[in-house]
């Protein structure tokens, strides 16, 4: 669940192609390989998104080919930097259709990116299948072919975490809220949801303000926020927002009851290292995955992720693999890519089962689901939300304690 600001970035566009056995740039036509075209911020502002996104989308490409493939074809994916520059992934998009001659889309990382890039889908009428597009923006404008493959949109990112915290008895529930967030299409959103429905419980909103993605010094927001008494912290954060705003709460020893952080927390391993486990404890946060799922290629996935990179695989990852899954599953089931439109009344009309669980669409291409609510517990990444897929039985306080 990754998405910014409309940050420009200076830097130069480089093409990597990444198949099972090897790099390549050809195009698909009638040979035996179908050929997917992405692009992705592999460097700029959401570089390790992007760089997660891209592993994800790696390790489904070697998994399917070993499966026989889509069609029983080989797959291969060419994936174009876009430096995290809405122009650059118009122009990669444009020609990974007109110059590569791609057979199928995956959208990029990111709202921002994904907007303008979903346009150019649209028009050559190609189905788009995006890991990381929850911004609403993304679904007024009548497109027929962008499928979202996470559980819902922007708006409805916070919505199970806001219930929670609404349903919880009075002397649990905290009295006052404070609500920054990056200036962007998708944390903006995320905020406003949470702000509606914790309003609509009594719960008062004391601070709200955007900040844009230049900001790294949060020691006056901070201030303003403690000043004003509020006791639960909902941030539309991306990453480095979310981890110098914890470093200018500590500054300011300001400490509320509840940290809410839209995506800063689901970054894994890099988050956990860069606020410190004392820190990172009690941190709530929606995501999209967890390693501990029992779902589809899961278990196999995080085996193949963790013995090729090292690490358990981020949720951009798993994201980008899920969007794998929901292209590889409407390919099979409609048993030809000539016609995509065929392929996205498919993906309307049915569900996928995913790493991620169940995912289903709207016939804007919205999903129709849930995000689980996770939190870091003892430097581990639990689910504690939805109560019946938890990994923990039990719910803290901002840096440990019980509610």
């Amino acid at each position: 669940m990754r998405f910014t600001t409309m940050f420009r970035a200076i830097a130069a566009t480089a093409a990597v192609a990444l198949a099972a056995t090897g790099c390549t740039a050809d195009g698909g036509g009638e040979s035996d390989t179908i050929t997917i075209g992405a692009s992705l911020p592999l460097t700029g502002e959401f570089s390790q998104g992007g760089l997660d996104t891209q592993r994800g989308y790696e390790v489904w490409v070697e998994m399917t080919n070993e499966k026989g493939g889509l069609l029983g074809k080989n797959v291969e994916i060419i994936v174009k930097d876009d430096a995290t520059q809405q122009e650059t992934a118009v122009s990669n998009y444009n020609n990974l259709i007109s110059q590569d001659r791609v057979n199928l889309l995956l959208g990029s990382q990111s709202s921002l990116l994904n907007i303008p890039a979903s346009a150019i889908a649209e028009k050559n009428r190609m189905l788009f299948v995006c890991p990381s597009c929850g911004s609403p923006d993304m679904f007024n404008r009548g497109f027929s072919y962008i499928f979202f493959s996470q559980q819902a949109i922007a708006t409805n990112q916070a919505k199970v975490f806001a219930e929670w915290i609404a349903n919880l008895p009075p002397e649990q529930r905290p009295k006052t809220a404070a609500y920054p967030t990056l200036d962007d299409p998708f944390a903006g959103p995320v905020v406003e949801g949470a702000e509606k429905i914790l309003s609509a419980a009594g719960v008062r909103t004391v601070y709200k303000d955007q900040y844009p993605a230049t900001t790294k010094n949060f020691d006056s927001v901070v201030n303003a926020m403690r000043d004003a008494g509020a006791e639960l912290v909902v941030q539309g954060a991306q990453f480095e927002d979310g981890v110098n705003m914890i470093r200018s709460m500590n500054r300011a020893n300001y400490q509320p009851a509840f940290l809410y952080q839209s995506s800063s927390p689901t970054y894994g391993q890099q988050y956990l290292d860069a606020v410190g486990p004392d820190n990172a404890e009690g941190v709530l946060f929606s995501s999209s995955y967890s390693p501990l799922s029992d779902t589809p290629d899961n278990a196999e996935f995080v085996r193949r992720f963790t013995e090729k990179f090292g690490q358990s695989p981020p949720e951009d990852a798993a994201d980008g693999f899920a969007a794998g899954q929901v292209l590889s599953a409407a390919v099979n089931a409609v048993g030809s890519i000539d016609d995509q439109a065929a392929l996205a009344d498919w993906l309307r009309s049915n569900s996928v089962e995913t790493l991620l669980g169940t995912l289903s669409w709207n016939s804007d291409g919205s999903p129709k689901g849930d995000f689980l609510v996770g939190q870091w517990q003892d430097g581990v990444s639990q689910v504690v939300l939805p109560k019946d897929v938890a990994t923990s039985d039990v719910i803290v306080r901002w840096r440990g304690g019980a509610l």
